[in-house]
């Protein structure tokens, strides 16, 4: 029944495209019950190189073609021959998932999976398929073996998580949108302040949106007593960009440290080759998100930063015991939380805008500091009843976000859907929904792009 409705909800998009989901389930479960089965060591490598092809091969045709060829045209001055194929739904996660079943298998770190339908269920499971997270299959796949029965309990912490990323979604989020939307399709009218208040707004619109879709997903599966990983821990409180990567989509950013960095050699080798290796993550991570110059460029930006940190750590650490800080000091560490926001502030810049060439736009609006603060309150169409719902959002958002992600789970943990906090929070979902239709300022979540 699950594997059908994922498979429903898949096809609703794009009847067709089932048949590249297919594919990949079909290529990755057969390969890896011959790997299985294979003793000698070059027949596994030979079913895991051809899983590779085809999975990373479908990828590369549907998302990155036109961009390749538009980028070698361009060089040339002349017209792309663009196929403008459309984006598979969720492409990037459930290859991912595939790709993280088949190496696993060939590393011997689990078994070949042998019910075809169980394994296409873990690869199509609808609550995380289409913008995850990326579930491994030591995880997913032996809860979805599972017999099943309604518990109360589970069903209440669901509720509670998938209230919370509605109200991430709604309340937050799409509320934000517009604002930022008025100012990334229209630099050559920003100002300053505009591009400063749009990228905050952005920075707290993707962390809303991308968290908020988790949140419903892992609500979903916990009611019907299946348990997802969690996905975000408090990003924006990091003190260093590595740090950050720990915390903001956490089931991609250990998919690369365990699948490309480590079998890169990570951290163990020649200090140019670690190096070497975390820009390469980190270009990978841009490529991931998108075929655009803009996400080569933020992930260019996160790898030289990590590289300027990995260099610097013990100099900057030196600096602070000469000046007589500790680096465990709360004032040392909330110079370094701020900081940190800040170069992400910046790379959220990079990711929101539309081109290169408008990244250009932005960026000088910044140099001229030509704030332009009535212009952008124009421009937004702030009025003073809706920047007091964005911060009633916001603080709202904080509860709850308190409450229900990091509080300690136990028995009696469901008190926000009993009590009035539930109510209040439905109200305030329904309220703003009614508002976002009326200026027709609803929009799909940012991730379901990639």
């Amino acid at each position: 029944m699950l594997l059908i409705s994922s498979y429903f909800i898949y096809m609703y998009y794009q009847p067709s495209l089932i048949v590249l989901i297919l594919f990949t389930t079909a290529v990755s479960y057969f390969a890896s019950l011959y790997m299985e089965k294979s003793e000698k060591p070059w027949q596994r490598k030979l079913y895991l190189t051809l899983t590779l092809v085809a999975s990373l091969g479908v990828l590369f045709f549907f998302k990155y073609f036109d961009f390749l060829v538009g980028s070698i045209f361009g060089i040339f001055g002349k017209e792309s021959p663009a196929l403008n194929l459309l984006l598979p739904v969720g492409i990037s996660f459930y290859t991912f998932q595939t790709l993280s079943y088949v190496i696993d298998v060939y590393r011997k770190k689990i078994p070949a999976e042998r019910n075809f339908f169980y394994y296409a269920l873990f690869v199509s499971y609808f609550p995380q398929l289409v913008a995850g997270p990326i579930e491994r299959p030591e995880n997913l796949l032996p809860q979805l073996k599972e017999k099943k029965l309604f518990n109360k309990h589970d069903a209440l912490i669901g509720a509670k998580f998938t209230l919370l990323g509605f109200f991430k979604k709604i309340c937050v989020a799409d509320l934000l949108a517009g604002y930022v939307n008025s100012i990334y399709n229209n630099p050559e009218e920003a100002g300053a302040f505009g591009v400063i208040l749009a990228t905050v707004f952005f920075a707290i619109e993707i962390y809303c949106d991308f968290s908020g879709y988790t949140d419903i997903a892992i609500g979903v599966s916990r009611i019907m007593g299946i348990r997802l990983m969690k996905n975000f821990d408090k990003p924006y409180s990091s003190k260093t960009i590595t740090e950050f990567w720990s915390r903001w989509h956490i089931s991609l950013s250990s998919w690369l440290r365990d699948y490309l960095y480590i079998p890169l050699g990570g951290s163990r080798c020649k200090k140019w080759r670690h190096l070497l290796n975390l820009f390469i993550v980190f270009l990978a991570s841009g490529l991931w998100h998108g075929a655009a110059w803009t996400f080569v460029l933020w992930g260019v930006f996160h790898g030289i930063i990590r590289i300027i940190s990995e260099l610097t750590i013990k100099k900057r650490n030196a600096l602070l015991n000469k000046a007589g800080f500790s680096e465990n000091s709360r004032l040392v560490g909330a110079v370094r939380t701020f900081n940190t926001f800040i170069l992400v502030l910046f790379s959220w810049m990079i990711f929101r805008a539309n081109s290169i060439s408008d990244l250009g736009t932005l960026l000088s609006a910044l140099v001229n500091f030509d704030m332009g603060i009535s212009a952008t309150l124009t421009a937004m169409e702030l009025s003073l009843v809706e920047i007091l719902l964005i911060v009633f959002s916001l603080m709202t958002l904080f509860i709850f976000d308190r409450l229900v992600v990091y509080g300690e789970e136990d028995e009696n943990d469901t008190k926000i859907v009993k009590n009035g906090s539930f109510i209040i929070a439905v109200f305030c979902i329904a309220a703003v929904w009614l508002l976002l239709l009326s200026r027709d300022m609803l929009s799909t979540f940012i991730y379901f792009q990639f």
